[in-house]
């Protein structure tokens, strides 16, 4: 981290989509205490950027023309930059994610993504920052909160209006236990809820990139929905 002790944060948004970079800047005006610094749309853009303007927070897209983001972070890595990153990005190999770890990325988060995801996270980055910049010795508590501040942005914050956190648990901890693939109605009956809503939930987790969605054909020929839970996501 930097270490800027402004009261506004300043953001440099990469997305070689304009078209999503402006709705990622959109998302982040929106949020009190950041602001948009620039927008970039290449590796290069952004190196040039950064050459003469100091950012606190770099929101990233893996998939950029002429070079990868995380051949970015390295590079400004080498070149003496310290600047937080949150990887925002389609790209969900666990290869990219490890490197993105192994390179300080703060937070990882796949399209598509809601405002409610970003701003959650967005806002467990300005708290981290605030909590550092008291300065002096922490004790283990306080670590502890600093390093669970960002693990936990977005654990509710990513549902759309009218989801339930709850409802949402309940569905994440049918998959975990499973031992196999489930159905739609497999995962609706141990969680106690609805076919409709237990298929309303999975399509979220599926966009998230947090269940695997296999097709399995039966005797009447139409095929059967069967979702396993991703490991690699953690809680």
């Amino acid at each position: 981290m930097n270490g800027t002790t402004r009261g506004v944060l300043d953001v440099l948004v990469v997305d070689d989509d304009v078209r999503v970079a402006r709705i990622n800047a959109a998302y982040v005006a929106k949020v009190p205490g950041f602001r948009v610094a620039a927008q970039a749309h290449c590796a290069a853009e952004a190196l040039d950027f950064l050459a003469s303007h100091r950012v606190d927070l770099i929101l990233l897209d893996h998939y950029l023309p002429d070079e990868n983001g995380l051949d970015l972070v390295r590079r400004l890595r080498e070149r003496g930059h310290g600047t937080d990153v949150i990887m925002v990005t389609a790209a969900r190999d666990l290869v990219t994610v490890q490197a993105a770890m192994r390179l300080g990325a703060l937070q990882y988060l796949v399209k598509p993504f809601t405002f409610a995801g970003l701003r959650g996270r967005l806002e467990a980055y300005g708290a981290l920052r605030r909590a550092l910049e008291t300065g002096g010795e922490a004790e283990q508590s306080e670590v502890d909160r600093i390093f669970g501040a960002l693990a936990a942005a977005g654990s509710a914050n990513e549902l759309p209006k009218g989801h339930s956190p709850t409802t949402a648990d309940l569905v994440r901890r049918v998959l975990r236990s499973a031992d196999g693939p489930l159905s739609t109605q497999q995962i609706a009956d141990r969680a106690g809820i609805s076919r409709q809503t237990a298929q309303r939930y999975l399509k979220l987790l599926d966009r998230a990139g947090r269940v695997t969605l296999a097709l399995r054909y039966g005797e009447t020929g139409r095929p059967e929905h069967r979702y396993t839970w991703l490991p690699s996501e953690g809680a």
